[in-house]
């Protein structure tokens, strides 16, 4: 896995003209283009190199994940047999997908400029095939066999896998908790992938409300806080510290249900709501995410359906198109703003109460935004950083601006646990 390039320069510039410099010898490290306005002079949030992590694997490159403006959004099982059904799920933001039938024809993918990542599922698939990029080795292999089978298992099917793919498996939530040794969970985060992710459905698995509820999670995690967004992204801070035991950085990705996580109808207690959705997705984000997969199933309950996309496409009363709706609204936002998701954040506190993340891009800072987990919805006071010069500041997607006082301090509000702003502000 390759390292991104602004890791080479540990030394931080100490006067304008060198960071100038820096930054155009060092341009793409972080997304930006040469002659672009200046980095912040801030510490980094460690990386994989973002975009540029996908030079490594030809046919990911080939097919455009370089490029900044690129943030895999991924349907898990969702069959598509028509260019009707793939513009539908294009229009969901959907860009790639994991698990398909078998009939599946590669250049109905190819034409439309979608990826796919698995196995060869016909003889339509080959080496050429434009939209074959990765290879999905298994799901929670973790969960279904010993941790010394379960590693023998992947090894082979890693080793089945055809040269130019990157690959991908998913977890179970054991791998981020203290019940599997850590050595073992740490072998299955690095030993195979080149991108990994791991499933934990917070807003409707029934293990949050058990009693008493038991706490295991390598990021704690307290029983008033689990159903909420702020849980998602600590999934992702539980699966960094497993990812960062062999020092090598690869690209988590976040799951969410796009209705339940659950597969019987005793464990069932309710869906997520599109705020929730919208939520969950944007704190993986937040949290550096480097793609979103929605489970797109709903096994039991009222809504069900073993496609949910599909279900919302050809049936006008699908009981599951507002969660359908918000997966549109939330992924229009990544798409517009992947080249700055796509950039290396930076390290500051911004208030109390405030989980945050801070990219800079083109001229301007962009603060992503939610409340912290321990805290209350309500207003928060938030703090600029002193390079950052703007005193306008634009609230993206919500046609409305604040004011900054001559401290580089505002306010804003946030008035439920789901609740996100993100905030453009002139450097």
């Amino acid at each position: 896995m390759i390292k991104a390039c602004s890791r080479n320069h540990s030394v931080r510039p100490f006067v304008g003209a060198l960071l100038a410099w820096l930054a155009v010898l060092c341009s793409g490290c972080d997304g930006s283009a040469v002659g672009a306005s200046p980095a912040l002079d801030l510490p980094r949030i460690p990386w994989e190199g973002g975009s540029s992590y996908w030079a490594s694997f030809d046919k990911a490159k080939a097919g455009g994940w370089t490029d900044p403006s690129f943030f895999p959004i991924v349907a898990w099982y969702d069959g598509v047999s028509s260019t009707e059904e793939v513009s539908f799920d294009k229009s969901l933001g959907i860009n790639t997908y994991i698990g398909m039938p078998n009939t599946l024809d590669s250049s109905l993918l190819d034409s439309s400029g979608q990826f796919w990542i698995g196995g060869k599922l016909n003889d339509s698939f080959s080496a050429s095939t434009k939209s074959w990029v990765g290879y999905f080795l298994d799901d929670e292999v973790d969960g279904r066999f010993p941790p010394a089978e379960g590693r023998a298992h992947l090894d082979s099917l890693r080793k089945e896998m055809p040269e130019g793919l990157f690959a991908y498996a998913n977890f179970t939530s054991m791998v981020l908790e203290t019940d599997l040794a850590a050595g073992d969970s740490e072998k299955f985060v690095n030993g195979y992938t080149d991108a990994v992710s791991v499933d934990k459905y917070w807003y409707t698995i029934p293990q949050c409300s058990q009693m008493p509820y038991r706490n295991p999670f390598l990021v704690p995690i307290a029983q008033k806080e689990r159903r909420s967004a702020s849980s998602y992204g600590r999934t992702i801070d539980a699966l960094r510290k497993r990812d960062d035991a062999d020092g090598k950085p690869q690209p988590l990705w976040a799951f969410i249900e796009n209705m339940g996580g659950v597969d019987n109808a005793s464990a069932f207690s309710g869906y997520i709501t599109p705020d929730q959705l919208k939520g969950a997705v944007m704190n993986s984000i937040l949290h550096e995410a480097r793609g979103i997969l929605y489970f797109n199933q709903s096994f039991t309950g009222p809504c069900q359906s073993s496609n949910v996309f599909r279900s919302a496409q050809v049936i006008p009363s699908f009981c599951g198109i507002p969660q359908v709706k918000a997966v549109q609204a939330v992924d229009e936002v990544i798409k517009n703003l992947a080249p700055v998701i796509n950039t290396q954040s930076y390290v500051w506190n911004f208030g109390e109460g405030l989980d945050t993340m801070l990219k800079a891009d083109g001229g301007y800072a962009y603060i992503f935004s939610m409340p912290s987990a321990a805290s209350r919805p309500g207003a928060r006071d938030f703090q600029l950083p002193a390079q950052v010069m703007g005193r306008s500041v634009e609230v993206l997607n919500e046609s409305r601006t604040l004011s900054a006082d001559s401290h580089g301090r505002f306010t804003d509000s946030f008035p439920q646990e789901w609740s996100f702003h993100i905030y453009k502000v002139k450097i």
